[in-house]
């Protein structure tokens, strides 16, 4: 049963505070509530409620200056503040976590949805959801209705509502299909794209946040040479591959080219790698807090009889992907299949697993598989990795991801 939170909703308009109040009652949290937001900082001051909710255009104070003298009180330090208002722009998004929120939500509420994201404000969690995990190409069918059949797209989502999404294969549809279901604005999204291959962008035309005005998205990813990543991914829609254009986005988009660097985003790092495969290809390792995730795809790790075996990447690779909560790697081949598609830039079973067990990794996610790979065929390679991690007596855990599913982090 989950905890009973004490909720305090301070908004001049009564009914967001009934439906609120409605919500939150329903699922046994305590709930108190005032018009008046001078009132109501009298009453949370001595309440010290585990979350606020409150709106951003108030009589009297308005939401920042809530948000400010609450903050100002050592109090209420543990105590969460989430905004719920009308005003979807980034430039109040971004003043309210200046001030002190950590949580905004754009109004109207999503009445099915707004608990959970309530829960993920105050837990701080980061809800990390595979899109698709297959490479090189879709492998639709009824054979692969276990995993799914659409190439690479995971997004991970933090509490203070910051969506990155890394690559735009054919999963980053099922994405798209679910903001436009969701009706939900994006405002400071970001897509890293690991490389420009067909099966990583190839469905960056048909994500509808992209052609909704008011939107701003940015979208990074490693230059080849002296073509840029907007170029990259313009050439793919330039009239002749596909009808639309880049200039058809109603959203701001713009475009950033990355090297191996170091940077943040709203309280979170990013760092990147450059990996062994084809062409330019980046590792992304996303931290935030004491949490990680790693997403590495594509690349191939030689085993050590190999002349191409490399040690000194290799310990790159450790380092960067070390005591990772969250390893997304390349898996790609059975180390059978391997031996037929060395140089192709993908992996073996157990070249990863032997990756993650030095880098003291903590879940290991088998990802990117081959096209002529069916359900069965992930199944067997998920039974081999895991019975490898356990004659290694090592504690690092070993998943499968599947479409559409969902990890709390």
């Amino acid at each position: 049963m989950a905890k009973t939170l004490q909720f305090f909703i301070v908004d001049d308009d009564q009914i967001s505070i009934k439906l609120l109040s409605k919500i939150l009652e329903k699922e046994s949290h305590i709930v108190s509530h005032n018009t008046s937001s001078t009132s109501a900082l009298t009453e949370i001051i001595e309440q010290v409620p585990d979350c606020v909710i409150l709106d951003m255009m108030m009589p009297e104070m308005d939401g920042l200056e809530l948000i400010k003298r609450l903050r100002a009180e050592p109090d209420l330090d543990a105590t969460k503040i989430m905004v719920v208002s009308s005003k979807s722009y980034e430039f109040d998004r971004k003043r309210a976590f200046s001030f002190g929120a950590d949580g905004y939500i754009t109004k109207p509420i999503n009445t099915k949805k707004i608990v959970d994201q309530l829960h993920r404000v105050i837990q701080d969690r980061i809800e990390l959801t595979f899109w698709g995990v297959h490479g090189t190409l879709p492998a639709p069918g009824k054979q692969t209705t276990k995993y799914g059949g659409n190439t690479s797209c995971v997004s991970l989502e933090f509490a203070k509502g910051s969506l990155f999404i890394f690559d735009a294969g054919t999963g980053i549809k099922a994405l798209s299909d679910y903001l436009v279901a969701e009706n939900r604005p994006l405002v400071g999204a970001k897509i890293f794209i690991s490389h420009p291959h067909w099966d990583h962008i190839n469905a960056i035309p048909f994500f509808v946040p992209l052609y909704t005005q008011g939107n701003e998205i940015e979208i990074f990813g490693p230059s080849h040479g002296d073509t840029s990543m907007r170029e990259l991914i313009s050439g793919q829609m330039d009239g002749v591959y596909f009808p639309i254009n880049i200039k058809e986005f109603s959203a701001m988009v713009t475009f950033r080219d990355l090297k191996e660097e170091e940077f943040e985003i709203n309280g979170i790092k990013v760092k990147t790698m450059l990996l062994n495969h084809p062409g330019h290809c980046l590792g992304y390792r996303v931290e935030y807090k004491d949490k990680s995730v790693c997403y590495v795809t594509d690349n191939e790790l030689y085993p050590k009889p190999n002349q191409f075996y490399n040690k000194f990447y290799l310990d790159q690779l450790i380092d960067f992907v070390a005591g990772t909560d969250v390893l997304i790697t390349d898996c790609t081949y059975t180390d059978k299949e391997y031996e037929a598609k060395i140089g192709w830039g993908h992996s073996a079973v157990s070249q990863v697993v032997d990756l993650a067990v030095h880098a003291k990794v903590k879940t290991l996610y088998l990802f990117h598989h081959d096209p002529d790979q069916k359900d069965a065929d992930i199944d067997a390679k998920l039974k081999t990795a895991r019975a490898m991690l356990k004659k290694r007596k090592t504690s690092t855990r070993c998943e499968a991801p599947r479409e559409k599913q969902v990890i709390q982090l």
